[in-house]
């Protein structure tokens, strides 16, 4: 029994090759890549290896909420929105990303859906790294691949522990809110 392929999900994009044509773009947008501010040169110039860069022009789908997924994006040049349906179905904006800022990492690890679409904004330009990419990584350069395993861990950390406070805060004022209205009555 032969197993379909994945398709590619992004077919419809002008696919670049892999990003090695990019590095000097990358290096200039390296700044604002937390995931990378640790890295050098030459583990940049390693890393392209594995990335395959495609541009989309605007109004282009690169992610899709609900979507299985097992890769993350570098957006090099252009920019995305990023959209979550509400209990409704309805479309809302979560955020905007523009070079320099990464996306889809927890699905590059774990490979469960989409938590949010991007949407296209300009033609934008971007490199992807699946996880077949990032297991070969680890395994053929070991030290850039672990070095890139850690940035990853600590991104995601500290995403959720943004995101727990946020939490915390939001229950502290419902909290709050909940004692004015007994205090009332």
């Amino acid at each position: 029994m032969t197993v379909p392929a994945h398709p590619d999900p992004f077919v419809a994009f002008t696919a670049l090759g892999d990003a090695t044509g990019f590095v000097d773009r990358i290096l200039e947008v390296i700044e604002h890549i937390r995931l990378f501010e640790d890295f050098e040169r030459e583990e940049i110039d390693t890393l392209t290896h594995y990335f395959r860069c495609y541009r989309a022009a605007a109004g282009a789908e690169i992610i899709r909420e609900g979507e299985a997924g097992d890769f993350m994006l570098l957006l090099i040049e252009g920019g995305v929105e990023i959209v979550k349906l509400d209990p409704r179905g309805l479309p809302q904006r979560m955020g905007v990303a523009g070079p320099g800022k990464t996306l889809g990492e927890m699905s590059l690890i774990d490979g469960e859906p989409r938590f949010a679409s991007c949407v296209t904004l300009e033609p934008t330009l971007f490199a992807v790294l699946d996880r077949t990419a990032l297991i070969r990584v680890v395994s053929e350069e070991p030290r850039v691949g672990v070095k890139l395993l850690m940035e990853l861990l600590m991104l995601l950390n500290q995403r959720l522990r943004s995101v727990s406070g946020e939490l915390m805060n939001c229950l502290e004022s419902k909290t709050q809110t909940c004692r004015s209205i007994l205090a009332e009555g």
